[in-house]
């Protein structure tokens, strides 16, 4: 069977190693020039920033981080950078603070230093989101690329181990999502498959010695592989789903991927055998569904909608926001019925495997 496909690879400066967060920010600091650094931190990460930041000259330290990057919020630290003539943008954190950064270098064009804490990966891509009277809107700009990550698994260590889970899980999602996505190619595949493979071996070992590096280490590698697969392929169904759901229903973005990720997996995996055979084989069990769910249970992972404030009330305006924004290469045909079939299914943590088409037929019957 002959090969066709366009992949469009980003260019990105990545170090990776614990315990060099310090060194080698340093070192990227004097590598680019810059003379007026911007530090951004939540509160609760500041004093974690200061050690990653002890041997720059900072120019402003921004603490303001709120999750879904409200617009009032980014346009506050845009203003802020502008009037500090700030040149570069450091960011030490998960998501939120990645996003708030993107957000910064989307209208002022600050180059960014990435430097997470977590697994979600939006350092690795080139996707903002900002959040505005209740909406998510996420696009695509090579300007909010982080010319450089710096990856240190130390960082990782305050993390809690049922955020990291949850966190984790959100970094799989981007694997599983990068198989189906709109641009989906061999090489994310590829990638994707390394994601999980890596993150199944990492998560576990967190769960099992919090303390320990090696485990975070190797969910460090397989979140930036995830990440790095989905920036080419693009958001897929599961994505456009949680966007939704963060967005409009305020609800924490790890704990929503890591409770949504298997219903889609059920939903799609009929659909589409080549990707369900990939994921499976990275798991290293019979079907996709079934090392998800085996990994899902060794790692007590999030499980309903419901424990983190959805309610059956906001199951049709979910459907509503969420199904124009799902692409129409999703592999199984997406509906409102079937949408909330799926949504219903999550609220309560019921089995994904509802959702195949025979259990969606008989349950229409």
């Amino acid at each position: 069977m002959s090969l066709a496909f366009e992949h469009v690879t980003l260019g990105q400066r990545v170090l990776f190693g614990s315990g060099k967060a310090a060194e080698h920010l340093a070192a990227e600091v004097s590598r680019l020039g810059a003379g007026r650094v911007m530090v951004i931190a939540s509160e609760f990460e500041a004093d974690l920033a200061r050690t990653v930041a002890a041997e720059i000259e900072v120019a402003l330290w921004h603490q303001e981080v709120i999750m879904h990057v409200p617009v009032e919020v980014a346009e506050r630290a845009r203003t802020a950078a502008v009037q500090a003539g700030i040149d570069l943008i450091v960011c030490v954190g998960g998501g939120s603070t990645t996003g708030l950064a993107k957000a910064i270098a989307l209208t002022t064009g600050i180059p960014i230093l990435a430097v997470p804490t977590t697994y979600a990966g939006s350092e690795a891509t080139n996707v903002w989101g900002l959040t505005e009277a209740a909406r998510k809107t996420t696009g695509v700009d090579d300007q909010v690329l982080p010319a450089t990550v710096i990856y240190d698994a130390g960082l990782t260590l305050t993390l809690p181990v049922e955020l990291s889970v949850a966190s984790g899980l959100n970094g799989l999602a981007h694997c599983v999502d990068s198989l189906w996505g709109p641009r989906a190619d061999p090489i994310n595949a590829a990638l994707a498959a390394e994601g999980i493979r890596a993150l199944a071996a990492g998560l576990p070992a967190i769960v099992a010695d919090p303390a320990g590096l090696e485990g975070r280490e190797q969910a460090l590698y397989g979140a930036y592989l995830a990440a790095v697969a989905f920036a080419s392929a693009g958001s897929g169904m599961h994505h456009k789903i949680c966007h939704v759901l963060g967005g409009t229903f305020n609800l924490p973005h790890a704990q929503t991927h890591a409770t949504v990720l298997p219903y889609v997996l059920a939903f799609n995996a009929p659909h589409a055998p080549q990707a369900e055979a990939r994921i499976a084989a990275a798991f290293g069990t019979g079907t996709a569904l079934e090392g998800l769910q085996a990994l899902r249970e060794q790692l007590d992972a999030p499980k309903a909608l419901a424990d983190y404030g959805f309610t059956a009330d906001g199951i049709a305006e979910a459907v509503a926001v969420a199904l124009p924004a799902i692409p129409a290469t999703n592999p199984r045909p997406v509906t409102a019925d079937n949408l909330t079939a799926l949504l219903a299914a999550a609220l309560t943590g019921a089995d994904p495997a509802t959702l195949t088409d025979d259990a969606l037929e008989g349950a229409r019957r």
